[in-house]
């Protein structure tokens, strides 16, 4: 039976007024810049870790008004698991469960602060109070065990009682904060870092010691013997004799005397052979920044054994900011694998598309910024297996870009992926992406898992669908978003869903021909794919004649056939604004629509 943190209370820390996340063993936080993910770290580490020595007045959390908040609350609650990660057990007989509890060592390890649950599963429920102090000045912290983990949201007014105030923290229990600003050249020279802290748990016996300071001192006199200015620099040296009556002797040593020493000038080599490594001050920082992650886990590993040889429980939680930090893509993946198996709870912060491939999404934690408070969004509890494998398929693994998205427009296919960027640009003077918004298309009708997962994660999603066929797709899309509402018990509110069609009996390019009337400017994209770029004047003059001779069916005809290819250079012309047509005038009425409402959800 092991343990796990399973949900977190913040409020008043930093830019966060009031939270509640729950945490699996892997937890991974995503969210745009200042959305709170580096806050929930922290305040853990306030809890759990050192972070009290850190604690500043710009922690504080400043309302609306302008106002300082007073006080932080953290409350942090450990559950028992079973082996499978399931906070439940369940007894012999059909439909019989038994409590689920912890195993002796931590029964013993946290004492009398573990409580019971109303169905007889133990906790332990911890309190972290912080308060500036306006007379001594500083901050007053205080830890208290809690005797009940009170409903959200009326849990910041739970009693604390003196007797159950906690003197000093849960050493089985700790919290190992990765910065993202990690160097492990610059950590060797920190006795605090972790690699300083692995280095000076080194120790040898009293023998070994002795060997191995006379091989050192033999190495010395070698390579002083070897070399004439070393053995010039000494015979100068020697002349300190004079300050001392004669009786001095000066030594040269190369590499450090003393075993106590090799630490202080301890260096890691790395290199594509043993014969051909460099020091790390030699390498890229995603080479150092992954080193430094890695001397975390030899850290853990190492204070886990000494735990064990001890017989005391050890439930380390590691949280690491941005471990994508300068890897190019294989190498994240790799690293975030190396993370994820390591011993206790993980969390990590990350902007990476090429881990969220990774991802398993029940894991993510999205947290958003709404009307100036931070709110945590996962997968909804309703989704079944199979709708979680669709989206791991579908969308995880290959646009794993939505999960870092401020909004997203989905619509049927590659022209409108093309194309609808252009639109934007042409409409808001800026690109799409640099607003936060991602342009996807689904390849037909096939918005279920792309909603399921937005919505779900709180970022808003925007359909804009083509409306041919007498209204049978519209019909048949309106239905679609029915099904996915009582499926998942998604509301699909105003706040994160919204859908436009295109005018009645058009898909992307009747709707481009018919109802915006962009005939030059579809004439000038098909010349340009059809003479692939050429620089003859003649030929271009020629197909352009060929093309504008063709009445709007037919150039519906040719645009409908090559699609993928046309709507690049469509792109391009919508960008370029050859006919200088107004703000508006290269946007269908549905993706106004659009674009308006995104302009609510993101305050473009």
């Amino acid at each position: 039976m092991s343990i796990l943190v399973d949900k977190v209370r913040i409020a008043g820390f930093r830019g966060i007024a009031e939270l509640e996340i729950t945490l699996p063993r892997v937890t991974v936080l995503i969210g745009t810049n200042n959305s709170g993910k580096t806050s929930v770290i922290k305040a853990m580490q306030l809890a759990l870790g050192d972070y009290s020595r850190y604690l500043a007045e710009e922690d504080f959390y400043i309302d609306a008004d302008d106002n300082r908040i007073e006080s932080i609350l953290v409350d942090v609650r450990v559950v028992a698991m079973d082996l499978e990660g399931k906070g439940k057990g369940k007894g012999k007989g059909k439909g019989k469960r038994k409590p689920v509890l912890f195993d002796d060592e931590w029964v013993e390890h946290f004492g009398d602060k573990i409580r019971s649950e109303a169905n007889g599963d133990q906790f332990l429920a911890l309190r972290t109070e912080c308060e500036q102090d306006r007379i001594k000045g500083g901050f007053s912290i205080t830890r208290f065990a809690l005797d009940r983990w009170p409903d959200y949201p009326n849990w910041k007014s739970e009693a604390t009682k003196r007797k159950n105030q906690l003197r000093k923290r849960f050493d089985a229990l700790p919290f190992i904060s990765i910065d993202a600003q990690r160097d492990i050249h610059q950590e060797l020279r920190e006795k605090s870092s972790f690699i300083g802290k692995v280095l000076s748990s080194v120790e040898y016996d009293k023998a070994d010691i002795t060997k191995l300071e006379e091989l050192v001192k033999a190495v010395n006199d070698e390579a002083v013997e070897k070399s004439q200015p070393l053995q010039d620099l000494k015979e100068h040296l020697e002349q300190l004799n004079q300050s001392f009556q004669g009786s001095g002797e000066a030594e040269i040593t190369p590499f450090p005397k003393k075993i106590r020493d090799l630490s202080k000038q301890f260096t890691v080599h790395f290199g594509d052979q043993a014969n051909n490594s460099f020091s790390m001050e030699y390498h890229g920082m995603g080479t150092r920044s992954w080193a430094s992650m890695l001397t975390v886990k030899a850290f853990v590993e190492l204070t886990g054994k000494n735990h064990q040889e001890e017989e005391k429980p050890f439930f380390p939680l590691i949280a690491a900011e941005e471990p994508e930090a300068h890897l190019h893509p294989n190498a994240q993946r790799t690293l975030y694998e190396q993370l994820s198996n390591s011993q206790g709870q993980v969390i990590v912060s990350t902007h990476s598309p090429y881990l969220a491939a990774m991802i398993d999404i029940k894991d993510i934690r999205s947290l958003i910024r709404y009307e100036g408070r931070v709110r945590v969004n996962s997968l909804t509890a309703k989704m079944n297996p199979e709708d979680i494998n669709i989206i791991q398929r579908e969308v995880m693994r290959f646009r794993g870009e939505i999960l870092f998205s401020r909004a997203v427009i989905l619509f049927e296919g590659v022209t409108e992926e093309q194309i609808v960027p252009a639109m934007f640009e042409h409409y808001y003077g800026c690109s799409a992406f640099s607003k936060g918004i991602n342009c996807i298309s689904v390849a037909g009708n096939n918005y279920a898992p792309f909603i399921k997962m937005g919505c779900s994660l709180g970022v808003p999603i925007y359909v804009v669908s083509d409306n041919d066929r007498d209204g049978d797709i519209k019909t048949n899309v309106e239905a679609h978003i029915e099904n996915i509402k009582q499926d998942t018990g998604l509301e699909l509110g105003d706040d994160v869903f919204s859908i436009s069609f295109l005018n009645l009996g058009n898909d992307i390019e009747a709707e481009l021909i018919n109802s915006l009337a962009l005939r030059e400017e579809i004439i000038e994209s098909l010349v340009l794919k059809e003479t692939k770029g050429t620089s003859n004047s003649h030929y271009l003059a020629a197909k352009t004649t060929k093309i504008e001779a063709l009445d709007d069916e037919s150039l519906l005809e040719k645009m409908r056939a090559s699609k993928a290819s046309y709507a690049g250079f469509l792109a391009d012309v919508i960008t370029r604004n050859p006919q200088n047509r107004v703000k508006g005038d290269l946007v269908p009425e549905a993706f106004k629509e659009a674009f308006k409402k995104i302009e609510e959800w993101v305050k473009l």
